[in-house]
């Protein structure tokens, strides 16, 4: 008596494996192919602009670009730098622009001016 229930609980047991088996197979070889990551388009006309968007290291070129329109040139490449330190970012064109970079908008010198070029 106890023989054929022994049996039929291997051949379950069996059974199961198999089918398990079979699924794990069918599930790690899909006949379709997965779909390529769509790339999306990435938006450069904000970098460097908002604030933490730079890397300490490209403070020097984004300076180069802001300060090449003003005749002084040395100071203005000093405060520029020392900003972008800060702030990781620096406003877009020559002049002006500052809402895009509020650190660099407000931090201000002792009297109460622009520290920021």
């Amino acid at each position: 008596m106890m023989m054929p229930i022994k049996l039929h609980i291997l051949l379950l047991c069996l059974l199961i494996f198999t089918i398990l088996s079979m699924h794990g197979t069918q599930a790690g070889h899909s006949l379709e192919p997965t779909p390529a990551p769509t790339a999306q388009p990435v938006s450069h006309h904000m970098y460097g602009v908002t604030q933490g968007s730079l890397q300490p290291e490209e403070c020097s070129g984004r300076c180069t670009e802001r300060c090449s329109a003003t005749q002084y040139k040395k100071p203005c490449m000093f405060f520029c730098q020392k900003c972008c330190a800060k702030c990781l970012c620096v406003p877009p064109g020559t002049y002006g622009n500052k809402q895009s970079c509020p650190c660099y908008n407000n931090w201000k010198t002792k009297r109460g001016g622009p520290k920021c070029p």
